[in-house]
């Protein structure tokens, strides 16, 4: 039937009114595109999945190969990776012997424990100096339970989405799960998808997509795990703070640069972690594995992709409330009000960019991540035996001069 609807567009005689050919898949709507590897022609992306199951797969796998060959770093790229776990390497050294001291004393903590109040002015001297010299190396953040990311969790995996993005099921009252406590805290944990329904891309901008965009979103992406990561899950306890960690690890959000690559915009993350401001989180062993995270997220698809963004929105708009109620002399530059607004329009950009997007984009990607993080770690593994050799070296020639 399809074959006596269909006709060709290449028409000898010119017309007002050219010929329209019917979707291959469907056969109900008029095709706009065309698949570049059958010319088979479809009206959707619905219809461009179903249309060939080896078109799709062989496109996304030869994309994933050239992508995978292309990664070759150049020495620009491999110096900075290099500075960054020299100068891990060397503040790991320094810290060896800091942590000795930096705790209370048993009796303050027995204090502590047992639920009484006790003030700053209450500790002693070497006790403050402790709790100071704790703060700064982190030991404090030990005696608080590690949080268990959402996308860990079974519940990550089954988020219904509607095709306007919006949440098809949505968390019951507190009332109705208390004879279900078992899912109950899996459920409330999975950030929400969208309240409202997604606009399509071609109402927010009439320019074509920039092809970064999946660079972009693994560096949004990165800032998004790491901030919950070092509030442990709980951003709403110091929303601005959460919204500044945001910006200053995001190279796309914070400086509204473009990496073209994804080794520049992890290159770039590492970078921040590894500074002296969240040294305590665990530098770039630390850093590493937000990479996981990154990964973890980008494998659930594009359900857990919407509900990661939207949580990020929300972060974001609480963090702007909080500034416009601070003053300005507690905000670090003037600018900040309006980076935090133009971080908002970019998240809600590539929310929207996400839910058009097929799910195998996710998969490829994630593979590419995947391949930066295990060249990271070579070049970590590399320097360390670079580090022991000379530390060999130097003890050997300290002990010829003692002899």
């Amino acid at each position: 039937m399809a074959d006596n609807v269909v006709t060709s567009t290449n028409s000898s005689t010119p017309s007002l009114n050219p010929t329209r050919i019917i979707c291959h898949v469907c056969q109900k709507q008029f095709s706009q595109y065309t698949c570049p590897r059958c010319n088979s022609r479809y009206c959707s992306l619905q219809c461009y999945k179903s249309h060939s199951l080896r078109c799709t797969e062989s496109f996304m796998k030869e994309n994933v190969v050239q992508e995978l060959q292309q990664m070759q770093p150049d020495e620009q790229t491999k110096n900075k990776m290099l500075d960054i776990l020299k100068r891990f390497h060397s503040e790991e050294e320094m810290d060896e012997d800091s942590f000795a001291d930096s705790t209370l004393s048993e009796e303050t903590m027995e204090k502590i424990l047992s639920g009484q109040e006790i003030s700053f002015d209450d500790l002693s001297l070497e006790e403050k100096k402790r709790f100071h010299r704790a703060i700064a190396y982190g030991e404090l953040s030990k005696m608080i339970k590690p949080w268990d990311p959402w996308w860990s969790k079974p519940s990550a995996r089954n988020i219904c989405l509607s095709k306007e993005g919006t949440q098809l099921v949505q968390p019951l009252p507190d009332q109705e799960l208390l004879d279900d406590d078992i899912g109950s805290d899996e459920l409330s944990e999975v950030p929400l998808g969208p309240e409202i329904p997604l606009p399509p891309l071609s109402r927010l901008s009439s320019k074509e997509p920039s092809p970064l965009l999946t660079v972009h979103l693994v560096d949004i992406l990165y800032s998004y795990c790491f901030t919950l990561r070092l509030y442990n899950g709980d951003w709403k306890s110091d929303a601005l703070g959460s919204v500044m960690v945001v910006l200053s690890v995001s190279l796309v959000l914070g400086q509204g640069a473009q990496p073209e690559t994804v080794l520049e915009a992890l290159s770039h993350c590492l970078e921040q972690v590894c500074c002296p401001v969240y040294r305590h989180m665990g530098g770039l062993q630390f850093g590493l594995g937000v990479i996981d995270d990154v990964i973890s997220l980008l494998g659930l698809g594009t359900p857990a992709l919407v509900c990661a963004l939207c949580d990020m929105h929300r972060l974001i708009q609480e963090g702007e409330k909080e500034a416009k109620s601070e003053r300005p002399r507690k905000l670090r530059t003037d600018g900040t009000r309006s980076a935090i607004k133009l971080a908002e329009r970019r998240i809600y950009f590539i929310t929207c960019w996400v839910h058009e997007q097929p799910e195998e984009a996710w998969f490829s990607l994630a593979a590419i991540v995947r391949a930066e993080k295990t060249s990271a770690m070579e070049f970590q593994q590399s320097n360390k035996s670079e580090n022991l050799n000379n530390k060999a070296e130097v003890k050997g020639k300290s002990l010829i001069q003692e002899f």
